[in-house]
């Protein structure tokens, strides 16, 4: 058996009610994002053109590609559908926004983003290793 399975199955076995909450939560969260980032879509440019991020690839193309993942990532999440899959996705954008996005001087002042995209890069890795959870759409249509 290879790691990933030992690691999905432990994940599997050790997953309480309430931590499904808490994934439902996360999804949300991501939802939220992307639709603020697509609503200001400006803004969210400049910014990782400030940040020199995305100079690879076009920063237009990559806030698409950002917005979409958050966007179809945080459904599937809420729901409990390919929810591995999605945070392992979703966890370098949000490493991103941790490391190199978030880290100013102002990162004390209040309402500031960095405290949300660690508490989201927490919960990407936790529900990478957790999987989706008794309260899901997979573990639904498995029982019937």
């Amino acid at each position: 058996m290879n790691l990933i399975t030992k690691i999905s199955s432990w994940g599997n076995q050790h997953h309480p009610k309430w931590v499904d909450f808490l994934r439902i939560i996360l999804g949300l969260i991501l939802i939220w994002k992307g639709i603020a980032f697509a609503l200001n879509l400006t803004a969210f440019s400049a910014l990782m053109r400030e940040t020199n991020i995305g100079i690879a690839t076009s920063i237009s193309f990559l806030a698409h590609v950002i917005i979409a993942l958050h966007l179809i990532g945080g459904l599937f999440i809420t729901l409990g559908s390919y929810t591995r899959l999605f945070c392992l996705l979703n966890l370098p954008i949000v490493f991103v926004a941790v490391f190199f996005v978030n880290s100013n001087p102002d990162i004390f002042r209040p309402y500031a983003e960095l405290w949300l995209s660690v508490m989201v890069l927490l919960l990407l890795g936790t529900f990478l290793i957790l999987g989706n959870g008794i309260i899901s759409v997979e573990r639904r249509q498995a029982v019937q």
